[in-house]
């Protein structure tokens, strides 16, 4: 540098020196002779600048640093600085500094520059169209922009690391700058890419390991494979971001094995052609283990109950992971900061310290630090365009005023993940603590989702094949903002409530509709939920294809439900609800219900009391809500009527009208589904292969042994679990797919007792924010049977078979299976059991 600045003075004077001296043998009278024996003192009369198109005269005389007035001594380090500053601005590519004129101790100075070119366009040559795109939005360099080498530089190495990142990674790439004909000064910079073919990898090997067999190695590998016959859905290309992430997968798996220091490169050497093969060079090191390990600073829990939590004994391997795990963070268990972040103790923390490391032994001293308790003071929302405040603050764990727990914050996540209203991917928790307080403020940001279904709900059986449903479902909807029209979007929402119009039919013989509303909190105050829900449902009887003519028989049913929910605290996970409800069943010459000696014209009537108990723990993942990756399932309802049996002799009585004029019977159904997450697909969150274990089992009965059990309710097995049959007369339609729809009745008209059970493995395709996919391969098997005295649990029709779910916001799930039945169904011929069966669902989700 101090060179340059030598070089810069010598250059600007002898410039300086040129313009202004003057021949000796005859100078003007008012001429000043310019010597370097002889510095002379002038003023600035003037300062121009000359030989510029886009810069700012005015703006360059500034930089310089020089003003009209100045004194400066000619020659001088003010000139050489003056250009100095013009250099360091990289704007110029030439500047030459001249004396246009002396009048007595007054000089006149002109910068005269040389612009450097500018950029007026890329050019790209060797490109395919889409990565056209793509590159000039990484080289985002903007029009006007002064090219120099460290531009042309830095666009070359952008462009090469895009074709690197994508497996090229044997790609040339040179800039060619040219003149633009229509702009002077300007350039266009042409881009030739070479990329070459993908370089593939053909062997790897491992130089060093010891301790560690290579085959062991290489399954540590998710990126990065060899080509191989039994890699041939793997690309085995080389990208260097994939590479890097792979050597930490491999130093992860080493420092858990207790190589702390262990090392690792790679040396990738040519094959043949576009092949390469990739030696990773590996230092192990020594092998470490955990010996003496003290804490320090603990005065709220003992040393015995950390060392319990901890659970590293002495002489296990040296795993820093592991420590670190079940210090801050264990999903498989306990951890020391949630023993202390669920009693409040949110200012706590813990430094693990080597304190001795002595041959292949190491001391680690937990160094605690407890603090204070902290309370919560304020509570923060954003984001919530739609949904209200008190909508969300009602479902949060942490109340200001309460300790500060960190198992609070995890439920609180997930009730707001579950309400179906927010994205689950963008629910941020942000804890603000206030040491001098020893309070802690928490915000909570959300962005809303659509919630609103369209319901178009549809299934293969039934008379016309089709059964078809329509609705529509509002799960924000807002009752008092009915009168205020400018809420409405369409509906006025934000209050949580859900409304619900749903209409059914199977052609001309069935149709249903029915209205229901939900209010998930009476009184503002719990979480006690209260529903109304009206039906409406008929069905018409045909004899013959002529479905113009008058029916032969019909059958109405009109029915109520009143439903009160409580969502329990504690325990954790389960709700409670309490269902009144009324059918009235109006019979006109109908003998289509599958049962003898019922009567086919004249009323029933069903009034029951309907108690659920349920835990839901399901967690979905990032693929989406409907896709759950953890947690379970379990369900008990128990439906009963009055014992009209214990307290009148109608069910003696010959007439079926007046034996069934009041449908008697409990109920009993047991439903559990249990979801586990069994390893992620190339390590990513989003793609992980669940297993879903269910089973299900129902029964139904009277309570006086001779009075029987009536038509009602019963149970009926096969298909999609979507059908018309009985519905009227409410049976459980048990989706078994596979098997056709409603094809294992007994007595014709549907079982009394009935188990299932299901497994499952499902595994997301697609993942994003508006639909997601998941495939699926099942294995099933259930039976129904008519009297308990036949009920053989293990006696099942079993199933197999793969399929594919997609959910879409506005219209729900979409479920096809692709069912092979394993066993022959009674009244169902060899040859029609012996092919698969297309099960079809919409918004609905197989049991």
């Amino acid at each position: 540098m101090k060179e340059f600045r030598v070089l810069l003075f010598l250059l600007s004077n002898i410039i300086l020196f040129n313009a202004v001296a003057q021949p000796l043998n005859d100078p003007p009278s008012d001429s000043i002779i310019v010597s370097y024996t002889n510095p002379t003192v002038y003023i600035i009369g003037g300062i121009s600048i000359s030989g510029v198109q886009f810069l700012d005269p005015s703006d360059l005389i500034a930089r310089t640093g020089l003003r009209i007035g100045d004194k400066i001594t000619v020659p001088s380090d003010h000139l050489s600085n003056a250009i100095k500053k013009l250099w360091e601005e990289g704007l110029v590519g030439d500047i030459t500094l001249r004396v246009l004129r002396v009048e007595g101790n007054l000089i006149f100075l002109d910068f005269n520059l040389k612009e450097k070119p500018r950029l007026s366009k890329f050019i790209f040559k060797g490109v395919k169209k889409g990565d056209e795109d793509d590159l000039k939005g990484k080289i985002s360099f903007a029009i006007g922009t002064v090219v120099d080498s460290s531009i042309k530089k830095n666009a070359e190495k952008k462009v090469r690391k895009y074709y690197v990142d994508k497996g090229f990674y044997n790609t040339t790439v040179r800039m060619v700058p040219m003149k633009d004909s229509l702009l002077p000064n300007n350039i266009i910079l042409k881009v030739l890419v070479d990329s070459r073919e993908k370089v593939r990898v053909n062997k790897i090997t491992f130089e060093g390991n010891e301790s560690v067999p290579s085959k062991k190695l290489k399954s540590k590998l998710k990126k990065t494979k060899e080509k191989k016959w039994s890699t041939f859905f793997v690309a085995s290309k080389i990208i260097p971001k994939e590479l890097e992430a792979d050597k930490a997968h491999i130093l992860e798996y080493y420092n858990a094995q207790g190589h702390r220091d262990v090392t690792l490169e790679e040396e990738i050497t040519p094959y043949s052609g576009n092949r390469v093969d990739i030696k990773f060079v590996i230092d192990e090191g020594r092998k470490y283990y955990f010996r003496n390990i003290t804490w320090t600073g603990n005065y709220i829990y003992g040393d015995k109950q950390l060392a319990k939590i901890l659970n590293i004994n002495k002489g296990d391997i040296y795993n820093l992971e592991t420590m670190q795990r079940r210090l801050s963070y264990n999903p498989s268990g306990a951890d020391i900061s949630s023993l202390y972040l669920d009693d409040g103790y949110l200012f706590f923390s813990v430094d693990p310290v080597e304190v001795l490391v002595e041959g292949d032994s190491i001391d680690i001293e937990m160094r605690v630090h407890e603090g204070t308790q902290a309370m919560i003071d304020k509570i923060t929302i954003s984001g919530n365009t739609k949904t209200h405040d008190h909508v969300i603050l009602r479902e949060l764990r942490t109340i200001p005023g309460q300790k500060f727990s960190r198992a609070d914050l995890i439920r609180t996540q997930q009730a707001l993940s579950q309400m179906g209203y927010f994205d689950p991917e963008q629910i941020g928790i942000n804890p603000v603590p206030n040491p001098q307080t020893g309070t802690v403020d928490i915000h909570y940001s959300v962005v809303e989702k659509p919630s609103d279904q369209i319901q178009l709900s549809g299934g293969w059986g039934g008379y016309f094949g089709f059964v078809g449903t329509l609705g529509l479902v509002f799960n924000n909807f807002s009752a008092k903002n009915i009168k205020n029209f400018k809420s409405w979007s369409p509906l006025p929402a934000g209050d949580g409530q859900r409304l619900g119009i749903n209409f059914q039919a199977n052609g001309p013989t069935y149709q249903t509709g029915s209205f229901s509303f939900t209010e998930p909190w009476l009184g503002g105050k719990r979480p006690q939920s209260f529903s109304i829900s009206l039906t409406h449902s008929r069905q018409a009887q045909y004899f013959s294809n002529n479905y113009k003519a008058p029916p032969a028989g019909k059958l109405a049913v009109n029915g109520i439900t009143l439903t009160l929910g409580k969502y329990l605290r504690y325990p954790d996970y389960v709700t409670i609800s309490h269902q009144l409800s009324y059918l009235n069943y109006n019979l006109n010459h109908y003998t289509n219900l599958g049962f003898a000696n019922f009567f086919n014209t004249g009323i029933a009537n069903n009034f029951s009391f309907i108690n659920t108990i349920a835990r839901d723990s399901r967690t979905p993942g990032m693929a989406g809500q409907n896709f759950i990756v953890s947690g379970s399932l379990l369900q008990l309802q128990v439906s009963l009527t009055p014992p009209y049996s214990l307290f009148t002799d109608n069910y003696k009585s010959p007439e079926a009208q007046v034996k069934y004029q009041w449908v008697e019977f409990h109920k009993w159904m047991f439903d559990s589904d249990y979801f586990s997450t069994l390893f992620k697909i190339k390590g990513n969150p989003k793609f992980p292969v669940v297993l879903r274990v269910g089973a299900h089992f129902g029964l139904i009965g009277s309570y006086k042994k001779a009075a029987g059990i009536g038509p009602f309710e019963r149970f009926v097995l096969g298909g999609s679990g979507l059908s018309g049959f009985n519905f009227l007369l409410g049976s459980d339609i048990i989706a078994l797919r596979g098997y056709p729809n409603n094809s294992i009745k007994p007595n014709g008209g549907g079982g009394v007792v009935y188990d299932k059970f299901l497994f499952e493995l499902r595994c997301p395709v697609i993942a994003t924010g508006a639909m997601s996919l998941f495939a699926l391969t099942f294995f099933e098997g259930g039976n129904n049977w008519g009297n308990f005295s036949d009920f053989n649990p293990f006696s099942l029709y079993r199933t197999a078979g793969v399929g594919a779910n997609i959910f879409m916001p506005a219209f729900g799930l979409i479920g096809l299976s692709y069912g092979y039945p394993l066993d022959p169904l009674p009244g169902y011929s060899p040859a029609a059991m012996k092919h698969s069966r297309v099960t079809f669902t919409i918004g609905q989700q197989i049991r």
